[in-house]
């Protein structure tokens, strides 16, 4: 599993962008500068939509004057779907990362099965804080609630 000190996976994720879906690697997305990084099992789940993605919104101007450069989230879902969700959400300021393989979910140890409840194979929803590419916060949730992984919580490790 993603810990302190680790080289995030570099690996194929895609981001919609004004022209349609665009290839990315984890580490031109995520490898240079303060990055902080959440993972969601879904967009447009009930706690992702209603809480978790919502957080980082709200409080990016305070992430950003903590020295945060870019902020970024992270799902087993599409690049449509995730352009749809940061339009619902006004997510405008976040990059949204498309990891639609469940490719980084696997080379980071961060996937979760949840097909018990039909979401098959996702991430974990988790939180970390990177420095040109390198983990130095992670925080990976046990149960199904914040406790660990929303904007607060980060906030208060920054």
């Amino acid at each position: 599993m993603l810990a302190v000190g680790d080289t995030i996976p570099d690996v194929g994720l895609w981001t919609m962008t004004a022209d349609g879906p665009k290839a990315v690697t984890s580490h031109e997305a995520l490898g240079t500068g303060t990055v902080v990084l959440f993972g969601v099992p879904g967009a447009f789940t009930p706690t992702c939509s209603d809480y978790h993605l919502p957080s980082f919104v709200v409080r990016a101007e305070d992430l950003r004057a903590k020295g945060v450069d870019r902020i970024a989230c992270i799902a087993v879902n599409d690049a449509f779907v995730m352009g749809a969700w940061a339009q619902a959400e006004h997510a405008d300021d976040l990059v949204m990362l498309a990891d639609g393989n469940g490719e980084f979910a696997r080379a980071a140890g961060l996937e979760m099965d949840g097909s018990g409840f039909g979401l098959g194979q996702r991430i974990r929803r988790f939180a970390a804080v990177l420095e040109d590419g390198v983990v130095r916060h992670v925080a990976v949730e046990s149960g199904p609630g914040l406790e660990v992984s929303s904007a607060d919580a980060v906030l208060a490790v920054l």
